[in-house]
C-alpha cells in the first residue's frame, strides 16, 4: 500500500512540475503568435488526445517528461518568409493558427524558451509561500541564545546578532547558515554579522561535531529567534527560500564538477521517487518542501547553457540577436542531439545508481 501511495504521489508531483514548465512555453508561444503543433504531458504512447485551435493536446503513458512542439523549431523551413509554408499537421486536422518558430522576432522567442523555467521558479515560490503562511514558525537568522562556554561565544557571537554570511557566502535563510557550516572542513568558520546597525566580521567561529552511535550531528552552540508571521515576512521568506534552493542547485553542480561530491551520488527518477516516499511518510509539509525543491531544481537546471536544454537554446537565440542571423539549423540540431544523448546518458547512469542503492 505504501509503495502504491508513493507511486501515485510521485506521478502527481512529476506531472505537476512538468505541466507547469510546458505550460509556460505553451502560453507564451500562443501569445507570440507561434504555431504550436502539440502540447503533451508525459512521453510514449498517447492515452488521451484531442485537437483544439490547430493544436493537439495529449496525455501520454510515461510520466517522465512532456513537451511543446512548435512548428519549425527543430527543422529547416523551405519558405521562411510566409506562414503559408507551414506543412500540413499530422494528425492534427485543423488548420494551423500561427507562424513557425523561426519567423517570430528573437526577443519573443527568448521569452518563449525561458518561460518554462520561470514558471517552475514561480511554482516553487508559491509552494513555499503556502508552507510559510500555514506552517510552523520559521527560524530567523537573528541569534536568540548563545551557549555558555561554547566556541561561538569565545569567538564573540552575541544575542541579537543577525548572521549575514558564512565564509563569505551570503545567507538568505537560516538553512543557508547550516549548509555553509556543514561545508566547513575544520569546524571553524568566518561569520559576518549585523550588530546594532554595524557590520562585524567574526573570525574562527568554532562549532562541534558530536558522535551519536553511527551518526554525527553538528552542535553550533547557538539558537535563533523564530520570525513573527505577517504578510511582509512570509512573502520575503518565500522569496529568500526560493533563492536558497536555486543557489543550492548551482552549488551542488559545482561540487560535482570539481569532485567535492562523487558522481555515484547522482540520483535519477527512481531515487527522487524514493525521496518523495520518505517525505510522504513524514507529512504534507515535507511533500510540499520536496515539490518546491524539485520545481526550483528543474527551473534552474533548464537554464544552464547546455545543448538540448532551454539554456542552450537561449545561447543560440542570443547569438542570433547579436549577429542578426540565426545559427545554421543543421548545426543547431546536431549540437542539440549530442546534448540530448549526453543528458540521457546521465539519466541512465543516475537511475543505475538508484537501483544499486535499493539493493
Amino acid at each position: 500500500m505504501a509503495t502504491i501511495l508513493t507511486l501515485i504521489i510521485s506521478v502527481l508531483i512529476f506531472g505537476l512540475v512538468v505541466m507547469i514548465h510546458e505550460l509556460g512555453h505553451f502560453v507564451c508561444a500562443k501569445k507570440a503568435g507561434i504555431q504550436v503543433n502539440e502540447f503533451s504531458i508525459g512521453m510514449g504512447p498517447a492515452l488521451f488526445t484531442t485537437v483544439r485551435g490547430g493544436t493537439r493536446y495529449s496525455v501520454r503513458a510515461l510520466p517522465i517528461g512532456g513537451y511543446v512542439s512548435m512548428e519549425g523549431e527543430d527543422e529547416e523551413l523551405e519558405e521562411p518568409e510566409t506562414g503559408d509554408a507551414l506543412k500540413e499537421l499530422d494528425p492534427v486536422e485543423e488548420q494551423p493558427k500561427g507562424l513557425p518558430f523561426p519567423q517570430v522576432k528573437v526577443w519573443k522567442r527568448i521569452i518563449v524558451v525561458a518561460a518554462g523555467a520561470i514558471m517552475n521558479l514561480i511554482l516553487g515560490f508559491l509552494v513555499l509561500l503556502l508552507m510559510l503562511a500555514f506552517g510552523d514558525p520559521v527560524a530567523s537568522k537573528t541569534v536568540g541564545f548563545v551557549e555558555e562556554g561554547s566556541p561561538v561565544q569565545a569567538a564573540g557571537l552575541q544575542v541579537g546578532d543577525e548572521i549575514l554570511a558564512v565564509n563569505g557566502h551570503h545567507c538568505f535563510v537560516m538553512n543557508d547558515v547550516l549548509y555553509e557550516l556543514q561545508r566547513t572542513p575544520d569546524q571553524s568558520a568566518g561569520l559576518t554579522v549585523k550588530r546594532n546597525g554595524e557590520i562585524i566580521p567574526l573570525d574562527n567561529v568554532g562549532f562541534e561535531l558530536v558522535e551519536n552511535g553511527d551518526s554525527v550531528t553538528m552542535n553550533i552552540g547557538f539558537k535563533v529567534y523564530a520570525l513573527e508571521k505577517n504578510v511582509k515576512t512570509v512573502v520575503s521568506q518565500a522569496f529568500n527560500y526560493t533563492l536558497f534552493y536555486a543557489r543550492l542547485v548551482f552549488r551542488s553542480l559545482i561540487d560535482l564538477v570539481v569532485g567535492r561530491v562523487s558522481v555515484n551520488e547522482l540520483s535519477g527518477p527512481v531515487g527522487i521517487a524514493s525521496a518523495i516516499g520518505q517525505a510522504a511518510s513524514m507529512g504534507v509539509a515535507e511533500v510540499l518542501s520536496m515539490l518546491a525543491l524539485l520545481t526550483v531544481n528543474l527551473g534552474v537546471f533548464n537554464l544552464l547553457p547546455v545543448p538540448a536544454l532551454d539554456g542552450g537554446k537561449l545561447v543560440f537565440l542570443a547569438l542570433e540577436g547579436i549577429f542578426r542571423r540565426p545559427v545554421p539549423k543543421k548545426f543547431e540540431i546536431l549540437v542539440n542531439a549530442a546534448g540530448m544523448c549526453f543528458l540521457f546518458g546521465i539519466m541512465i547512469f543516475a537511475t543505475f545508481n538508484d537501483i544499486v542503492r535499493l539493493f
